[in-house]
């Protein structure tokens, strides 16, 4: 492990031969990367939330398969079949985020495709998602920009930005975006049950030296109630075709009392967070992590009496959400569309 620069930080970092991971359980005190060679390594880093954030959860899984050819190709005759296995190790590390199962069909495609030299196919895919996901990001933050004309307020939840991403972000993404043309006042939610909102965002946010408001949680209301925000801007997990969409745990509060204090609601993703597979928002797995992340240990003397009830994400229908941004383009009033006119969009 090593300790960087935070100038410097980004989520991933890959070397051609190994995979480096900053370590986001120890930010804001501690940046530090784990380094793994192997793919059981890499599902572990998602699964413990090294690495979290839909997009960058996507993007270590293509390296993961990458450093899984590099370890069989030359090893064994068999090796497509022990990929496959590490495919499907990866895809069992994390069930919310589409990106993650979409990043591993890109993988399996092109390997599919490829017989001269598999390794150079799976660094060459792995490396354009990685690519293609910073593209679109900063089209989706000029294009959420564009929203926010005039506006002098904002909320967000949990992180999206360069920390969840291969880099700018996306909700946090938009929020850089529209900064650089006309500061506007940034609040961030804690966000509970992890604190992304405090340890990742309010750190992100400061590196770039975007002034930033921390509240808690439940002062969401009350700031609505102030007029301090016209919008709450977040990221996706999961985007069903109808617009209903996953996100971390609270976010479907933040919609509903948005709608009831007339603030709008921006999701912000790219194309690859979206289920076209899935009509409605019902069908989408919900993530239950262990109670331990949100009991304090001195509970653990009242096992069976004390328990905690612990979803990562939570679903907001697509009726209150006011616009859904991507790479491909914006959604206005999800509810009346959905999400379809994208797929084949330009």
């Amino acid at each position: 492990m090593t300790e960087q620069n935070p100038l410097t930080v980004q989520a991933l970092q890959w070397t051609g031969t190994s995979l480096k991971v900053l370590d986001q359980r120890k930010l804001p005190e501690h940046i530090i990367y784990d380094e793994y060679t192997d793919a059981a390594g890499v599902t572990e880093a998602i699964a413990s939330m090294r690495v979290r954030g839909a997009p960058a959860i996507g993007i270590a899984a293509a390296y993961g398969v990458v450093l899984s050819v590099i370890e069989h190709y030359t090893s064994s005759s068999h090796w497509r079949q022990q990929v496959n296995a590490d495919v499907e190790m990866l895809a069992q590390s994390r069930p919310t985020a589409v990106n993650l199962f979409w990043a591993l069909a890109q993988m399996t495609d092109a390997l599919d495709h490829e017989h001269d030299n598999p390794v150079a196919a799976a660094q060459s895919c792995a490396e354009k998602i990685h690519a293609d996901d910073i593209a679109a990001n900063l089209a989706m933050g000029e294009l959420g920009a564009d929203l926010l004309r005039g506006v002098k307020g904002v909320l967000t939840h949990c992180n999206t930005g360069a920390l969840a991403t291969g880099g700018h972000g996306t909700a946090l993404g938009v929020i850089r975006s529209s900064y650089r043309r006309n500061p506007i006042k940034v609040y961030a939610g804690e966000t509970r049950p992890w604190l992304q909102g405090v340890r990742l965002t309010v750190w992100e946010l400061a590196q770039d030296n975007i002034p930033v408001t921390l509240i808690a949680d439940s002062a969401a209301a009350w700031l609505m109630k102030t007029g301090a925000v016209e919008w709450v801007i977040v990221g996706a997990d999961r985007i069903a075709a109808n617009g209903d969409t996953a996100n971390k745990i609270g976010t479907y509060s933040l919609a509903v009392l948005a709608k009831r204090h007339g603030v709008k609601v921006m999701v912000v993703a790219p194309t690859s967070t979206i289920d076209w597979n899935m009509a409605t928002g019902e069908r989408i797995e919900i993530e239950q992590r262990q109670q331990s992340e949100l009991l304090p240990e001195c509970y653990n003397q009242y096992q069976g009496v004390v328990s905690a009830w612990n979803p990562v994400f939570d679903v907001t229908p697509a009726e209150l959400i006011d616009a859904i941004v991507t790479e491909r383009g914006v959604v206005l009033n999800p509810a009346a569309h959905g999400v379809g006119g994208l797929k084949h969009a330009i």
